[in-house]
């Protein structure tokens, strides 16, 4: 029978970090993929238009030039001047306050959509990798049906359960981004599993939570961060559009799909109104597109070669 030495063992669980004894190794290893990222020039254009965009749409209150829901009917449908940057709407309020503010509404139903999609699939990934067998079988079968679901279908049906607003418009978003976040985590959990270091981590009798969540959850954030670069993306479309057809923020909160419902009345005479939330959706879409393509090059999402341990 062959003995084992709990320490060559304890060795091999903790991967590279330690079986290596260089943290330096390690550091250096993340300088070199920031690097990589930073040679994209369009991924470094997009990251820089979200840090800019991020940072105007925190500073709302000392930034917007107006209160957001200022009415102003005397001024109503004014062309872009020096008073008002983009002009004003059809009940006189400032199109460039509305738009960041409606820009901090936005991003923020973006972030909760994908924060529920990537919590709840990251750890069912995880526990369906790892644990396999029955498990894997049930939580894949409901996942199965979630991606048979058309998204906004399961956000209406979501919403017409809790009712319309920005928080249950965008909890059925997440909902309908779960599966893509979980099979990510299942299948690089698989793989992970069958390594050296986690066969150990079991010989040495390790808990399945400590193996979860210091050897295999490390070595599947590569492709779950490029997933959530995307998926921020596409939450950012699906809030302007479930608020375009009245079932996201209501009036008079503003956000960009708001802002273009709003529009569509008076589009042939202040195309303006049109356009503003418009570009922005498109570049904002677009800056998160770039990002996550820039992380999937620097991160080299599944080559063996660029796993952390």
């Amino acid at each position: 029978m062959t003995t084992i030495d709990p320490i060559a063992a304890l060795e091999a669980a903790e991967g590279s970090w330690h079986a290596s004894g260089d943290h330096e190794a390690v550091a250096a290893r993340g300088r070199g993929r920031w690097s990589l990222f930073l040679r994209n020039r369009l991924a470094v254009v997009g990251l820089a238009f979200l840090a800019i965009e991020i940072t105007v749409v925190a500073l709302a209150p000392w930034v917007a030039p107006y209160d957001p829901n200022e009415q102003s009917l005397l001024h109503r449908l004014e062309a872009p001047s020096s008073t008002h940057w983009l002009g004003t709407d059809t009940f006189g309020r400032d199109v460039l306050s509305r738009l960041i503010w409606g820009g901090r509404v936005s991003l923020e139903g973006a972030a909760i959509a994908v924060a529920v999609g990537l919590s709840v699939g990251l750890v069912f990934g995880l526990l369906a990798g790892y644990v396999g067998r029955w498990l894997d079988n049930v939580v894949s079968r409901v996942m199965d049906m979630l991606m048979a679901i058309p998204g906004l279908i399961l956000a209406f049906t979501v919403v017409d359960v809790l009712g319309p607003g920005l928080g249950n418009a965008m909890i059925a978003v997440g909902i309908a981004t779960i599966p893509s976040f979980y099979r990510i985590a299942r299948g690089q959990t698989q793989i992970v599993s069958a390594e050296t270091f986690v066969e150990a981590s079991r010989m040495i009798g390790c808990k399945t939570r400590r193996i979860l969540g210091v050897h295999l959850l490390p070595n599947t954030l590569s492709p779950v961060i490029v997933q959530l670069a995307l998926a921020l993306g596409a939450a950012v479309t699906a809030e302007a559009s479930l608020s375009f057809i009245g079932l996201g923020v209501q009036p008079p909160t503003a956000s960009w799909g708001s802002m273009l419902r709003e529009a569509t009345t008076s589009m042939r005479t202040r195309p303006v109104l049109v356009i503003a939330p418009g570009v922005v959706i498109a570049l904002t879409v677009l800056a998160f597109t770039l990002v996550g393509d820039g992380l999937r090059d620097a991160l080299g999402t599944g080559r063996e070669s660029q796993m952390t341990r």
